[in-house]
């Protein structure tokens, strides 16, 4: 498949693909949009099958990535790069050298941080060779691992959703099933253990899960029932499309937050979730904490400021989700259409240059 023929491609801006063959690097990197910002996303290390998988994923998180901005109000962009391979065994400091020095040639167009596969201390050995970088460890001036911030961000959104299904944002008694409890997912069910709630989790990698069972006596159910556990709210926090055609209909939650991106294996798979009557909030809304967190590094990174930043999580689901009601569309919809309505309102004052390093 060409490039310019996969349809995840349209309405991207760039995308370079990279190589060290000492390290072994292979690497994509997508430029969604810069119309409010860098482009900021994560750097995915995962051992794709094939590169045309690889490209299909980073092309569809970079999109992602410009609606969460866009939603949460920052002045960024999106992008998303992947590295393709085994974040276990093919992580070297030649690697991460060579891949920061290909962020650094794109001079600022697009910022990286971690995501799955990778992690703030492999993004202090990137920062060796370029500034473009956020997530670096405390001790270096950085916010450190965001796992704890897009929990944060979680719970608010869980908050606004009990608000607007329920008449009030107290999620106590409340039954949540967590798919996935790696950084974020178990950072999630501590918080929801703490306010109150009763915890349901299921991991493919059993002694996380079990680790969790143990420390908390939360309940666990096998990856394949997860699902369908009959539960006030579904979140879904491993890789994406765990929504699809084939899931939806066994779902027995009554609305959806979780932080895994891309949850719709398919746009349709929105509407198929509302039919059933099942209040789906949109993954690029919910999850955003941890970009809010690393955003505020770009300006001096203070931990109060970043977390009344993050509890912002709650209205702007809120909002969503008041639109979709209001305009009777689904909430994935509304949220396209204030981002959008975002970009296209600020977009253009980046026709406006700056002086100094802001050539965005």
């Amino acid at each position: 498949m060409g490039v310019f023929d996969a349809d995840s491609f349209a309405g991207h801006e760039e995308i370079v693909f990279g190589a060290d063959p000492v390290s072994g690097l292979r690497t994509i990197i997508a430029i969604h949009s810069t119309a409010l910002g860098p482009a900021l996303g994560g750097t995915r290390f995962f051992p794709y099958d094939t590169e045309d998988d690889a490209l299909d994923d980073v092309l569809r998180l970079a999109r992602a990535m410009t609606l969460k901005s866009a939603v949460a109000g920052l002045d960024l962009g999106g992008g998303k790069a992947v590295i393709i391979g085994d974040s276990r065994t093919d992580k070297s400091e030649r690697l991460w050298r060579a891949y920061g020095r290909i962020i650094d040639s794109l001079q600022g167009r697009y910022i990286t941080a971690e995501d799955v596969g990778t992690n703030h201390f492999d993004m202090e050995v990137i920062r060796r060779e370029t500034r473009w970088v956020l997530g670096v460890p405390e001790p270096e001036g950085g916010s450190g691992d965001p796992s704890p911030a897009t929990a944060r961000g979680l719970i608010n959104a869980m908050r606004a959703v009990a608000e607007h299904l329920w008449g009030g944002g107290d999620l106590a008694g409340r039954r949540v099933a967590v798919q996935g409890v790696g950084k974020v997912g178990s950072n999630l069910v501590r918080r929801l253990v703490d306010v109150g709630c009763e915890v349901v989790i299921a991991d493919v990698y059993a002694p996380a899960a079990e680790l969790l069972v143990d420390e908390l006596g939360v309940k666990q159910v096998g990856v394949d029932e997860v699902l369908e556990v009959d539960c006030d709210i579904l979140a879904p926090c491993s890789l994406g499309g765990a929504l699809n055609a084939a899931t939806v209909p066994r779902l027995a939650c009554r609305a959806i937050v979780g932080s895994a991106n891309n949850q719709l294996a398919a746009d349709e798979d929105a509407a198929a979730i509302a039919t059933r009557g099942i209040l789906y909030a949109p993954d690029f809304v919910v999850n955003a904490g941890g970009l809010i967190n690393v955003y505020e590094e770009l300006r001096g990174y203070e931990v109060e400021r970043a977390r009344h930043a993050i509890d912002k999580v709650f209205a702007n689901t809120k909002r969503v989700l008041e639109t979709a009601q209001r305009t009777g569309v689904t909430p994935q919809q509304a949220a396209v259409d204030v981002a959008q309505d975002r970009i296209r309102k600020i977009g253009n004052l980046r026709l406006f240059r700056r002086s100094g390093d802001d050539r965005n």
